[in-house]
């Protein structure tokens, strides 16, 4: 599948007119609409007429080059990203160009597929800021969501679409940090129960003589404290999802009444006597090892079977590192949507070093780190120096240096096309690529190889 995007409008801005149809073709091949403009006055105007998701601007315009358009587009629409185009790419320009405002930057000739994939993470994110401007009228944001393009991941999705729709309780396995709740909430919202409630609850969280409280509710006057009755987290969820995560961390006790509650959908709040019927559908997560822990007798095994009817395990991020640009994209809309303020983009230096790291705090620690990055990246773009010192590669005099990223993208396409048995068409369909693209690195490859 080639770089694409729902349709949009763009605006190609080019004084040369046999260079701005060539641009605005390499568009329409995408879907796009594609309105030429032969001036920074004339782009001003169409600007000004009617809306663009993007504008895609030569850098030298005559009398005024495509920095100045750029800020008098920002000044009209910042939420429009303008993509400048230059036949000289370097360092300093494009650096010039990120700190004016410019979502990013392509140099002549413009490749198709490169234009293709730029467009589409453009008019994302003019999309995701004008859901922005939505919320902000009053409307819910959308959730997070599950990020990956990996086989693990994608049969992760296969798994959630099959027993979504189901009444059974599903087990998430996973280490801590790698996204055990957005599984689960992707879960309720394809369940016949997504216009219910979805109720989390980290047990691990909760101090033990609160959690059943917390869990079944309790009666006016049933311990000190307890000046008025209040409803419990599975009356919460009653015709919808509770979520209870690291359900290794329930006592014994707890186990016993959560099994009761969970085979005859009843319970009695703490301190009362009158039970009450709740239908609940139960999602737990667990970074623990329950099957150990039944053999030692710390987690009933009753419990176990009523809860793991069926199972989904997640991998780690170190086991998925090709899916850590998917990821990072994802946390730089998400800052983008949350500010209103333009993230700034990734160096190939910082992502190969974010590649390489072997992230044990999984998907959250990856956030943190994007988050701290964006904070110490005023110029607009992420480099090794704006990461964690932990993550930043060695210095010139360390013992190993750093694949570069095209080798960490070569490694996955192999190993995708081992796992698919050589089925190229397959293959092309888990990298979200066409079986020509795949082809030509294929090529490339074996021309490199020929070479060396």
């Amino acid at each position: 599948m080639e770089p694409s995007s729902a349709r949009a409008r763009i605006l190609v801005v080019d004084d040369e007119p046999e260079v701005a149809r060539v641009i605005a073709r390499l568009a329409q091949s995408f879907g796009h609409e594609a309105v030429v403009a032969d001036s920074a006055e004339d782009a001003v105007e169409r600007f000004t007429a009617a809306p663009f998701d993007v504008v895609l601007t030569d850098l030298r315009l005559g009398r005024e080059d495509g920095l100045a358009l750029l800020r008098r587009l920002h000044d009209r629409a910042p939420d429009v990203p303008v993509i400048l185009i230059t036949g000289k790419a370097t360092v300093d320009s494009a650096m010039e160009a990120i700190r004016t405002g410019a979502y990013d930057y392509l140099a002549k000739p413009v490749e198709r597929q490169a234009l293709g994939e730029l467009l589409r993470r453009a008019i994302d994110r003019h999309r995701a800021f004008e859901h922005g401007r939505s919320v902000a009228e009053g409307l819910e944001p959308p959730p997070d969501y599950i990020v990956g393009r990996t086989p693990a991941m994608i049969e992760v999705y296969k798994t959630v679409a099959r027993v979504a729709s189901g009444r059974s309780n599903v087990l998430i396995l996973g280490e801590s940090g790698t996204g055990k709740e957005l599984v689960a909430r992707a879960l309720h919202a394809q369940s016949p129960r997504a216009d219910r409630h979805f109720v989390p609850v980290n047990v691990s969280a909760i101090p033990e003589g609160l959690l059943e409280s917390e869990l079944f509710g309790h009666v006016r006057g049933a311990f000190t404290g307890a000046t008025s009755s209040r409803r419990g987290l599975f009356e919460e969820a009653h015709l919808g999802t509770l979520f209870l995560d690291e359900i290794g961390d329930l006592s014994t006790m707890l186990q016993a009444k959560l099994l009761r509650v969970i085979q005859e959908q009843k319970l009695k709040p703490v301190g009362g006597n009158e039970e009450i019927t709740v239908d609940v559908r139960i999602v737990a997560a667990t970074h623990r090892n329950l099957e150990d822990m039944v053999r030692k007798g710390t987690f009933r095994e009753d419990l176990y079977f009523r809860i793991n009817v069926l199972s989904i395990p997640l991998p780690p991020l170190r086991e998925r590192p090709e899916d850590i640009p998917l990821l990072v994209e994802h946390f730089l809309r998400k800052y983008e949507l949350h500010t209103r303020v333009p993230a700034p983009r990734c160096t190939q230096a910082a992502m190969a070093a974010l590649m390489t790291h072997t992230w044990p705090g999984n998907v959250r620690e990856l956030e943190n780190v994007i988050e701290r990055a964006v904070q110490l990246s005023p110029e607009g773009v992420i480099t090794p120096e704006s990461l964690a010192p932990s993550i930043r590669p060695p210095s010139a005099s360390g013992t190993r240096e750093l694949p570069k990223l095209d080798e960490v993208v070569e490694r996955y396409v192999s190993q995708v096309l081992r796992q698919t048995g050589g089925n190229r068409t397959l293959a092309a369909k888990i990298l979200g690529i066409s079986r020509r693209t795949l082809q030509r690195m294929e090529e490339r490859r074996r021309e490199t190889q020929d070479r060396a």
